[in-house]
């Protein structure tokens, strides 16, 4: 449902990825709001809001600003845990992680696709974490198994976890042969991406357990909210560009 204009916004680059990045970390930021605020969309909510549209729009304007938006990001869960502990519309701990988890991701996935490469990044960043929720889906429920985190998430097994890192590595090897990248340190990278985008699911699953609801929203009918279909790739957004950040370029260039 969300794929084609996903992959079109990527695919023609600016402002487009911009515009749909700035459109996801205000679904997901309204959405955040609002469980933090057990349904209620206050003063917590709109800072968690903010904070996610400002570090966007910083990035946007200027990608050399990425420190910059990354500040902005830590003030802005800074002030939103202030404001849960003083006007107690929210647990402060939870309002202020999850505001600094969704819009590192937001700012991570736009800084790698506004950077050198950024177009292919990123589709391979959206196929990889695509395939590993695909693989895990299918190998989990075709083996069974023993469950991977029961408490925080029945459904998942580490047979799924092995699917889903498997398909990653078929991602990354495809996309190795077309960008010309060294085969085993791209499936190396996409493999332990794959593993972070899972942490992420189960991160999620972890905080809709203490909020008490199935979805974090109705946002997208049928599916859910932008939280439940991003938790995966928000994770691996961030894990993508601190490595990027260490090797001086993205995997894609490593050869």
């Amino acid at each position: 449902m969300l794929a084609p204009p996903v992959l079109a916004a990527v695919w023609f680059g600016p402002p487009w990825v911009a515009l749909l990045d700035l459109l996801a970390v205000a679904g997901m930021g309204w959405e955040w709001g609002r469980l933090c605020g057990r349904g209620k969309f206050a003063t917590v909510g709109a800072l968690v809001l903010l904070t996610g549209i400002s570090s966007v729009l910083i990035l946007f304007f200027d990608i050399h600003l990425a420190t910059v938006a990354v500040l902005v990001a830590v003030a802005g869960a800074s002030a939103a845990g202030v404001a849960a502990r003083v006007t107690r519309e929210a647990e402060p701990v939870w309002a202020g992680v999850g505001t600094l988890w969704l819009t590192l991701g937001a700012v991570s996935f736009l800084w790698l696709a506004l950077g050198p490469g950024g177009r292919d990044t990123a589709l391979w960043l959206l196929a990889l974490v695509w395939a590993t929720d695909i693989g895990a889906y299918v190998v989990g429920r075709a083996l069974g198994g023993p469950r991977l985190a029961p408490r925080i998430s029945p459904r998942k097994t580490w047979a799924g976890l092995i699917g889903g890192t498997a398909s990653a590595a078929v991602v990354a090897l495809v996309a190795a042969r077309l960008a010309g990248a060294s085969g085993a340190l791209l499936v190396a990278a996409s493999v332990a991406l794959a593993v972070v985008a899972q942490i992420g699911d189960l991160a999620e699953s972890m905080a809709k357990r203490h909020f008490g609801v199935k979805d974090s929203s109705g946002l997208i009918p049928g599916h859910g909210g932008l939280l439940d279909r991003l938790d995966g790739l928000i994770a691996a957004a961030m894990a993508a560009a601190a490595l990027s950040v260490a090797m001086g370029e993205t995997p894609l260039a490593w050869r």
